[in-house]
């Protein structure tokens, strides 16, 4: 893991693998190769399935205690951390530079982009006009509790504050990764299908609100809103499902007003039905 800041000297990215505190981990069924500096990783071999399993465990309660104590800091400075993840191509970046330019009249916004390589997303974020801390994974296939940590004390948010979390683009890997945050937001695009609830249940059954983008191009793809919607919540019945366009802007004061109810009921914003 490597964390940079935009501009910052000597921040190009690198992707080491190394083991944080020098100990194993392991591969277990629910997710792949690709990640991560949390620990080292130990695939497992027939008959030692069991270890495999124990050393999982290991690593998914090392994490739970990190984002405890993520919850407990942003918590004792009234800071909103939003963690947003989708696949490659949503238009995650768009949709965040997008919601940066338009909130940060409102509320102080920062960023932490999850990233393999490059400062790219970054850039662009830093460009929108907010603080922003870039988080290379390397070969890691989503942000960890720890990796936030380190983001959130470089980035320092201000009180009352709201960060938004690019987590890497997959749909399977960041849905079992508790960061701390509040809140998880899946973004999905019209240009990808409308099944993919069906096809990563994990991703959506973790989500407090899916956001399907890029309803500008619906004249011209193959996508059913409404199919995707019940397939969402044949997963998590009663999931918040909005609508938006992050290039024509959309939809996107539903959204806005949903991140403001995230501050509570006393939070000031129209407040529009989520679909």
């Amino acid at each position: 893991m490597r964390i940079g800041v935009p501009g910052e000297e000597g921040a190009t990215p690198h992707h080491p693998h190394p083991p944080a505190d020098g100990r194993d981990h392991a591969h277990g069924g629910a997710h792949g190769h690709g990640h991560d500096s949390h620990d080292t990783h130990e695939h497992g071999r027939a008959g030692d399935g069991d270890a495999t399993v124990t050393l999982e465990q290991r690593v998914l309660a090392k994490n739970e205690l990190l984002a405890e104590e993520n919850r407990a800091w942003l918590a004792e400075r009234g800071v909103v951390a939003v963690n947003l993840m989708s696949s490659p191509g949503s238009g995650k970046t768009t949709l965040l530079e997008r919601t940066v330019r338009d909130l940060s009249g409102r509320r102080e916004v920062a960023v932490v982009e999850g990233d393999q390589e490059t400062m790219l997303d970054a850039d662009r974020i830093k460009r929108a006009g907010c603080a922003v801390v870039q988080v290379n994974t390397g070969a890691g296939c989503h942000l960890d509790a720890g990796m936030v940590r380190g983001a959130l004390t470089a980035l320092r948010p201000s009180p009352g504050s709201l960060v938004l979390v690019e987590n890497v683009g997959n749909l399977v890997c960041p849905a079992l990764f508790d960061l701390g945050e509040q809140s998880k937001v899946v973004i999905i695009s019209v240009t990808e299908g409308s099944d993919k609830p069906l096809k990563y249940p994990y991703m959506f059954a973790a989500a407090d609100l899916v956001l399907i983008n890029k309803i500008d191009l619906l004249p011209h793809v193959d996508f059913d809103v409404d199919q995707c919607v019940r397939y969402a919540r044949s997963v998590s019945p009663g999931l918040r499902v909005l609508t938006v366009s992050a290039t024509t802007g959309e939809g996107m004061d539903d959204w806005y007003a949903w991140v403001a109810r995230q501050y509570g009921p006393d939070a000031q914003a129209p407040v529009a039905a989520a679909r």
